[in-house]
């Protein structure tokens, strides 16, 4: 016991590897009964944060453990002043790191739960999330290089500052590319449109297919793929039908002069009728709209309880089948284009006066 080794005794020596051992069979025991409990806390709920909670706690690192029973026992021996602060800028290394690493994990979790839950309803979520987690992840291991060169006595002043122009130039040579991004991230967040809803954008209507980082592509109604920037998408105005909950209808039908007063007024009852009959359909109005040339105008306005077009055209297409049968029935015409030339006719002695004087016969 009396040997002395880098200036501690051998007595020394085995109480500091003692305490080292037993910091870290505890820590390594306290994540085992920690993630054993929470794996079973998990098992029994439907949220994702214990899960998260699970992931991040399962990504603590043997080393680190390792790193931080070594700096315990440490304590007691007698160092150099050197030496101690070595092993203290080493353990503070590797909790960085360490933390890091839960960090990485958390955001790469979050970002896991969050695809599977939108998968559903938007796909195209997945390309854009999985951009927005290179960049979270990347900034967090850049943050924790520069706390572990600082740790370590480096000078990251005038490497911040080297970053920081060089930021700056990289963000001027690629600021559509970055304005593109960063609407791509709008898009999946701020979710105006996803993958599947029927938009309009300027003259174009279309079903989108696809948002990536850069572009949003749209199936026309013509067949053709048309592609837009994502930042143009963004500045232009967009009509989402998909997210239409009902749908404001307005159509009119004109009839024939030749009608009587009661003919006349029982147009309006049948057109009620007609609407009333189809489950979809909710009645709002309709009138006597105007006199046109050719026929008498009547407007009807009713709301379709849901947005899809189809219904729309199917709703649309029994009222007019029910209002052809009920017209026939009641002697009501539809009108047609038409125009009506009247003739008066001429008097004879103006007609005989309008033609050309004739030359008397000469006698044989």
């Amino acid at each position: 016991m009396n040997y002395v080794v880098w200036n501690n005794d051998l007595g020394t020596w085995l109480v500091a590897a003692t305490i080292a051992l037993a910091v870290c069979v505890g820590l390594d025991a306290v994540k085992r009964i920690l993630v054993r409990r929470l794996s079973a806390y998990a098992a029994r709920t439907d949220t994702y944060m214990d899960d998260l909670a699970l992931r991040v706690l399962s990504a603590t690192h043997a080393v680190f453990i390792l790193a931080m029973g070594l700096y315990a026992g440490s304590q007691l021996l007698n160092l150099s002043e050197r030496s101690a602060a070595l092993l203290a800028k080493l353990a503070i290394a590797a909790l960085l790191l360490q933390a890091a690493r839960w960090g990485d994990v958390g955001v790469h979790g979050w970002l896991h739960f969050y695809r599977i839950r939108r998968s559903a309803e938007d796909a195209a979520s997945t390309t854009s999330t999985a951009a927005l987690g290179f960049v979270a992840r990347t900034a967090l291991w850049l943050v924790i290089v520069l706390m572990i060169l600082d740790n370590f006595g480096v000078n990251i002043t005038t490497l911040i500052a080297s970053l920081g122009i060089g930021g700056i130039a990289v963000a001027l040579a690629l600021q559509n590319i970055l304005g593109d991004l960063f609407s791509s991230l709008s898009i999946v967040l701020d979710k105006p449109f996803v993958v599947g809803d029927f938009i309009i954008v300027d003259d174009v209507l279309g079903t989108v297919e696809y948002v990536g980082l850069k572009t949003t592509r749209i199936r026309s109604l013509g067949g053709e793929q048309v592609v837009f920037s994502n930042s143009d998408l963004l500045k232009s105005r967009i009509r989402n039908y998909k997210h239409m909950q009902t749908r404001r209808i307005v159509f009119g039908i004109g009839i024939t002069y030749a009608v009587s007063k009661e003919q006349l007024k029982s147009v309006p009852a049948i057109l009620r009728e007609a609407v009333e009959a189809q489950p979809q359909a909710k009645f709002d109005r309709a009138h006597f709209k105007s006199y046109s040339p050719s026929s008498i105008d009547f407007e009807v306005v009713y709301y379709v309880q849901t947005g899809d077009y189809n219904v729309y055209m199917d709703v649309q297409q029994e009222i007019n089948l029910i209002l052809f049968e009920r017209f026939a029935e009641a002697g009501i015409a539809f009108a047609q284009p038409r125009q009506v030339v009247q003739l008066a006719e001429a008097a004879p002695a103006a007609l005989r006066a309008a033609e050309p004087e004739q030359a008397p016969r000469r006698a044989a």
